[in-house]
């Protein structure tokens, strides 16, 4: 599950799967902004095939909370 976010989030900040960390949020990396954000959490739902409502889409900002997220999803 997390090489799989790496690799999704490597493709949409277009960073290199290396420099994602477990804290890595967008004070870290400067091309997660808005509206990559939300490419983000499309590309996540469309690659776990899972659904996030829109309080879980705002605190969506660490690589950790979403790995959190998707485990409460996915089981």
């Amino acid at each position: 599950m997390e090489e799989k976010l790496k690799k999704i989030m490597s493709q949409i900040l277009g960073v290199p799967e290396s420099e994602i960390m477990p804290t890595s949020s967008p004070d870290d990396i400067a091309s997660w902004d808005s509206l990559q954000h939300m490419n983000l959490v499309l590309a996540i739902e469309q690659g776990f095939n899972v659904k996030f409502d829109a309080e879980e889409i705002i605190q969506l900002l660490s690589f950790e909370i979403i790995i959190e997220t998707l485990k409460e999803k996915i089981g």
